[in-house]
């Protein structure tokens, strides 16, 4: 059920104010320690935003998806990783058990998820396993009444901090996504351990790492719906995760725009500020319809999906486009900026990297096309 308009508009211009006065000021000394001061998670879990996509009756705030999407947008204002602190506890990390736990699943976990409490973990990816994600190799042997967990994921975002984790492994030798099913796995469990964080290219402040599973013990009341039934839960996790990076991206982008119609007007070259030279403003008009064009298909979706319609195909569709359009986007900033958007001070090349993230994680650009495609076919055009 959607917020009603007053309460909304109130949290729009909360997260807004926190996005500008309290976050873009720290971009910097975050990027320098690749962490997030632990006052600013807790004023973050104070504003309620671990619990957005959570039911009210589990302590979230139960936001629709074009809400959410709104929220994330406003997000994208700042440097991802601040969002990704709460990220998987909003997306991918709880829309498993939101989709697809029991009643006692969603009572013992779902209430100190929206609070923030605990970190949620979403673990598909292995070493030799990414776009196809069918493919899993972790294994989970049914013995008696639990299951015994072996295998490693790898990328697996905030699995550094993660006290829950939902993972994918194969419980059959049925071929390909019909073996895989879907388990809560706490990380307090003996035989789970965390790897080193990888050094990445950017958003620091947002961690991944791989998470070993070692003959762990996994009670068959922690699967999340039956055998079998994990990839298509996975599917579905993902299908909202998509919106949810494309509104993000959309969000960055109108940031970028806004610095750099910002420094083009300052910005003077042959006697006159370089907004007013014609190239520089075919940069800012293609970056600004194409951020027009990705809003209006995040909104449209998610409006779509909040009317119960499928989305599958939309929901790629947002992503491919959106992900691509925020990096064309990040490369025209560094171009308008000229030198000083390659060196660190004004924090152009730092978004220029972390933008390039989001073409990869939650499904690739291709992976992006393949669904488009596959699903437009069978729409018959």
């Amino acid at each position: 059920m959607a917020l009603d308009p007053e309460t909304f508009d109130a949290l729009i211009e909360t997260v807004r104010r926190f996005v500008s006065e309290r976050l873009r000021p720290l971009e910097g000394a975050v990027e320098e320690a690749d962490a997030i001061p632990a006052d600013v998670i807790q004023e973050m879990r104070d504003m309620g935003l671990f619990g957005l996509s959570i039911a009210e009756d589990y302590g979230g705030l139960g936001l629709t998806m074009s809400e959410e999407a709104r929220v994330a947008i406003e997000l994208g204002r700042t440097t991802p990783a601040f969002r990704s602190a709460f990220g998987t506890n909003v997306g991918i990390g709880s829309q498993g058990l939101v989709m697809a736990g029991n009643d006692a699943q969603k009572s013992a976990w779902l209430p100190r998820i929206a609070s923030g409490e605990i970190i949620t973990s979403f673990a598909l990816t292995e070493p030799d396993v990414g776009s196809d994600s069918g493919a899993v190799k972790t294994r989970a042997t049914l013995d008696g009444q639990s299951y015994r967990l072996s295998g490693t994921k790898r990328y697996i975002t905030n699995a550094d901090k993660a006290d829950l984790f939902t993972v994918m492994a194969r419980t059959s030798e049925d071929p390909g996504a019909r073996g895989v099913s879907a388990f809560l796995v706490p990380r307090d469990l003996a035989g789970v351990s965390i790897g080193e964080p990888e050094k990445k290219m950017g958003q620091k402040g947002a961690k991944v790492a791989d998470v070993n599973f070692d003959d762990v013990v996994v009670p068959a009341e922690n699967r999340l719906g039956a055998e079998g039934e994990g990839f298509k839960i996975a599917m579905r996790v993902l299908d909202r995760g998509r919106l949810h990076i494309s509104a993000v991206c959309v969000g960055v982008a109108e940031r970028l725009i806004a610095d750099c119609v910002a420094y083009a007007t300052e910005r003077k070259q042959f006697g006159k500020p370089i907004a007013e030279h014609q190239l520089i403003q075919g940069m800012i008009a293609d970056s600004k319809t194409e951020a027009l064009v990705a809003r209006a298909m995040v909104l449209e979706t998610a409006a779509a999906k909040d009317a119960g319609k499928d989305v599958v195909m939309e929901s790629a569709a947002a992503k491919y486009f959106a992900s691509e359009m925020v990096g064309r986007v990040a490369d025209r900033a560094v171009q308008i900026f000229g030198g000083a958007g390659y060196i660190a001070d004004y924090g152009i090349e730092r978004l220029y990297r972390d933008v390039r993230l989001f073409r990869i994680y939650e499904g690739t650009s291709q992976i992006q096309q393949i669904i488009i495609a596959r699903e437009t076919i069978k729409r018959g055009g």
